[in-house]
């Protein structure tokens, strides 16, 4: 990933800040790589450098954790439509978003897990707010979080087998109606109608 450009190939005023601050948060938690898109600070780093990065970008000022969650990047999937073109490095991406409580500042920090080795170690040392995170993340996706010793199912039964969220995760609901399935939408009455149907009353 490399920091993001205009289509002029000039960044504007509020790019540049976002690239200078981008440029900072990387050097702070030894990304790898990182992207300023859309407003958005992505940081990708080492699975062996997770929570350390994450502790780096808390003591910087980014005190707030919203969210982790995950993505199943697969080149075959059991629902929807495979990859169109190219082939995809087949891997879980796992993502968290940190933020200032007195800024606008903020950033998700990325890394990828392997499926054959689909482990990373927990962050609930550094945030107690993101054992619920994983304990979803574990259920819908199958990654364990080493360390965390809570993860037990949030929404499925205990006797429920598979991760929903995984891209080879047979839906039933899909296979009695296709992906996406379709909606049906009566036409609005027009304008017309509806006067003369009036008019008929009278």
């Amino acid at each position: 990933m490399t920091d993001s450009q205009s289509e002029a190939g000039v960044e504007s005023t509020n790019d540049t800040t976002l690239t200078d601050y981008a440029t900072v948060m990387a050097t702070t938690v030894g990304a790898s790589s990182w992207t300023a898109d859309h407003g958005t600070i992505r940081l990708l780093v080492d699975r062996s450098n997770w929570v350390s990065a994450v502790e780096a970008a808390s003591a910087s000022g980014l005190k707030f954790f919203s969210f982790l969650s995950a993505i199943d990047w697969a080149n075959e999937v059991e629902v929807g439509e495979g990859v169109a073109d190219d082939a995809v490095d087949e891997r879980y991406d796992l993502f968290c978003r940190l933020s200032s409580t007195t800024s606008a500042d903020a950033v998700h920090l990325v890394t990828s897990v392997p499926k054959d080795d689909a482990s990373i170690a927990t962050l609930t040392g550094l945030f107690a707010g993101a054992a619920w995170h994983e304990r979803e993340t574990a259920e819908m996706f199958g990654i364990d979080f080493v360390g965390n010793s809570n993860l037990t199912k949030l929404y499925l039964p205990d006797e429920f087998e598979g991760h929903p969220l995984r891209k080879s995760f047979p839906l039933l609901a899909r296979e009695i109606k296709p992906w996406p399935g379709t909606v049906d939408v009566e036409d609005k009455p027009s304008t017309t109608n509806v006067e003369a149907d009036a008019g008929a009353g009278e």
